[in-house]
C-alpha cells in the first residue's frame, strides 16, 4: 500500500478510537451498540449479530423480512455510493437461515432506472443469489398514503407497502456525506421506503422530515455499512480521492443511537446533521452515547 493510501485509511479511522468505553454491563450482555472494524463486510456483519444477541432475535420463523439497502445510484461498489452488495447477500442469508419466509430487498432509486442501479450496484445479482426477491419500487402503486401521528412536519406521506406489511425491517445504509442533510445514514436511508422526496424537502422541512419517519416505522435493526465512506461532496459529485477506507461497521436497534455514533466517522461538518438531534428530541432514540452499552470489536 502506498504510503499517502496508507496513512488516509489509517487517519480515517482513528475516530473508532474515541467512541465512548463500553459500560459497566457485564461483558455477556446485550450491548445497545457495536461498532466492529478492520474485516470484510461479511464477517463484520456476523461478529455484530453475535454480539447483538443473534439473528433470531429480530427474525422469527415464518417472519417477512424486508432488507432495505442504499440502493440509489447507478455506480459500483468501489465509489461508496451504494451499500456494499457483500454485507446485503450475508444479511439475506442470515434471515433466511434464521428460517424468514421471504426476504424481500428494495430502494426507490433516486431519479434513476431502478434496474440499472440494482445491476451497477452489484447489489441485484448479490441478493438474488442468497434468496431475496427484489421488489418493484418504481410505481406509484406499490404506495399507500399514511398519515403520521405526532409529526412535526411530514404528517403525511406514501409509503412502500412492503414497509407496512413486513414482518421485520432491516435498514442497511451505507455512511456518506450529504450535502443537503450533512450525513446520510440510517435515518436518510429511509427516504427510499417513499413515493416523493419532494415532500421531505417542503418548506425546508429536510431534517425534521428525515426523523419524523420514524415515527411511523422504525426498523427493527440498523446496520451501517461503514466499509467505504464518502466524506466529501456526496451524494452525486464524489471523486475518487473523496471515498475513505474505513473498513467498519455498526449495529444497533437503535436508529438515532447508530447515527450518532456514525456521523462521528465523518468531518465535523457533517457533524451537526440537525436529524439527529431532532430524533432524540422526538424520543425515538437516543443519541447520547455516553449512557448506551457501546461493545468495540477488531477483527
Amino acid at each position: 500500500m502506498r504510503r499517502r493510501a496508507f496513512l488516509q485509511t489509517t487517519a480515517a479511522a482513528a475516530p473508532f478510537l474515541i467512541l465512548p468505553r463500553k459500560s459497566a454491563a457485564a461483558q455477556g450482555d446485550i450491548p445497545d451498540l457495536v461498532a466492529v472494524r478492520d474485516g470484510e463486510p461479511d464477517a463484520m456483519f456476523d461478529r455484530a449479530i453475535e454480539a447483538l444477541g443473534g439473528i433470531s432475535r429480530f427474525v422469527p420463523k415464518g417472519a417477512t423480512v424486508v432488507v432495505k439497502p442504499n440502493i440509489g445510484w447507478v455506480r459500483p461498489v468501489e465509489s461508496g455510493a451504494n451499500t456494499n452488495p457483500i454485507l446485503v447477500k450475508r444479511v439475506v442469508e442470515a434471515c433466511l437461515q434464521a428460517g424468514a419466509k421471504k426476504v424481500y430487498v428494495f430502494d426507490h432509486t433516486v431519479g434513476e432506472k431502478m434496474k440499472e442501479c440494482y445491476e451497477k450496484s452489484g447489489i441485484g445479482p448479490a441478493a438474488k443469489a442468497a434468496g431475496a426477491i427484489l421488489a418493484a419500487a418504481s410505481n406509484e402503486k406499490y404506495y399507500e398514503k399514511k398519515q403520521i401521528a405526532g409529526a412535526a412536519r411530514l404528517k403525511e406521506v406514501a409509503v412502500h407497502e412492503l414497509i407496512l406489511e413486513s414482518d421485520v425491517l432491516i435498514n442497511i445504509p451505507v455512511l456518506k456525506h450529504h450535502g443537503g442533510a450533512k450525513a446520510s445514514i440510517a435515518m436518510k436511508n429511509l427516504m427510499g421506503c417513499i413515493w416523493d422526496r419532494r415532500a421531505y424537502h417542503k418548506d425546508g422541512a429536510l431534517h425534521d422530515s428525515i426523523s419524523d419517519f420514524c415515527l411511523l416505522r422504525k426498523p427493527q435493526l440498523n446496520i451501517v455499512d461503514a466499509y467505504r465512506v464518502t466524506m466529501a461532496n456526496g451524494p452525486q459529485r464524489a471523486r475518487p480521492e473523496d471515498v475513505v477506507l474505513k473498513k467498519m461497521l455498526l449495529a444497533s436497534t437503535d436508529i438515532v443511537a447508530v447515527d450518532a455514533a456514525a456521523v462521528r466517522l465523518l468531518r465535523p461538518e457533517s457533524h451537526g446533521a440537525k436529524h439527529i438531534a431532532l430524533a432524540a428530541e422526538k424520543k425515538i432514540g437516543s443519541m447520547d452515547l455516553t449512557k448506551l452499552d457501546i461493545r468495540k470489536i477488531r477483527l
